[in-house]
């Protein structure tokens, strides 16, 4: 399908994969079911962006939004922090702020 591999251990049962812009990352029994993630603050080849909307400020948009959560970052922290959410299939969906 053209994907190269971008980073990750196949040693490990983990590949980071990327053709163009799209970059999809793949985990054997890493994670119960499929898992969608997203990271604040890294562009398309996990280089830090100069501005990006902050975990905790996403977090609370999607509060207010009335969205349940099934983990939430800090929201006293900062840098680093991750939350977790569903699709309507049951699916997580994870987003993870590396800095």
């Amino acid at each position: 399908m053209g994907f190269e591999i971008f980073g990750g251990d196949i040693e490990q049962k983990w590949l980071i994969v990327k053709n163009g812009e799209t970059v999809i990352g793949l985990f054997e029994g890493m994670f119960e079911k499929n898992l969608l993630t997203f990271n604040p603050g890294w562009n398309q080849n996990a280089e830090n962006l100069d501005s990006f909307t902050d975990i905790r400020e996403l977090q609370q948009h999607l509060k207010t939004s009335g969205i349940p959560l099934i983990s939430e970052a800090d929201e006293t922290g900062s840098g680093p922090a991750s939350l977790t959410l569903e699709d309507p299939d049951g699916n997580p969906i994870l987003i993870d702020q590396h800095r």
